[in-house]
């Protein structure tokens, strides 16, 4: 519904998905205060199946592909704007980095965006553009592909997580500091060897 109500907001998606797509290699994050859920982001691997960015930009992702790239996408990203702030989207960025990166070992993620969004992704991030702007069948709408190198991610971790945006390098000061990130990694393996059991 929060994803349903967000997009139709911005004029993206004008009817509630019947379900989201249980895949065994995809996961949702949530950001949520007692029972009130504000945020979602879904992460999906690419395990064989592929990623829902090559419906638009297969050659892009088959030249990543190609090369050795180990590809996960973002998708479904939609924050209550109400709670929208750099702590909020940091911290379920750095989840699914935690997932994708640390868990999974996954070297390159893409995320399809619309075009006025690239200059936030470019400047909180570090994305790259990928793919020229294209229309989006799934959302009804124009969409960029964008890029980002996940050794990236744990250079700019490395250097600014934990400062709280004191460094001034986009959303990555407001990522947990590397002790943090390990601590709460070394409580999700646990979790997920319980769950495996």
């Amino acid at each position: 519904m929060l994803i349903q109500r967000m997009y139709a907001w911005r004029g993206l998606l004008t009817e509630a998905p019947a379900r989201i797509d249980d895949h065994p290699n995809q996961i949702t994050l949530v950001a949520s205060r007692s029972s009130d859920l504000f945020g979602t982001l879904t992460l999906r691997l690419d395990a064989g199946n592929g990623i829902n960015a090559e419906e638009l930009y297969p050659e892009a992702i088959a030249s990543y592909r190609n090369q050795g790239a180990r590809i996960c996408e973002l998708t479904r990203l939609a924050i209550d704007p109400a709670f929208n702030s750099k702590e909020v989207l940091a911290s379920i960025f750095h989840l699914a980095y935690i997932y994708a990166r640390l868990i999974h070992g996954m070297s390159d993620l893409f995320i399809e965006v619309h075009p006025r969004h690239v200059a936030f992704y470019r400047r909180m991030l570090g994305f790259e553009v990928a793919g020229e702007e294209r229309i989006c069948p799934r959302v009804d709408a124009p969409a960029v592909l964008l890029h980002l190198r996940l050794d990236h991610v744990d250079a700019q971790i490395k250097a600014h997580g934990g400062t709280g945006g004191a460094s001034g390098k986009g959303l990555y000061g407001h990522f947990l500091c590397e002790q943090e990130q390990n601590g709460l990694l070394r409580r999700l393996r646990s979790e997920l060897a319980q769950q495996a059991a």
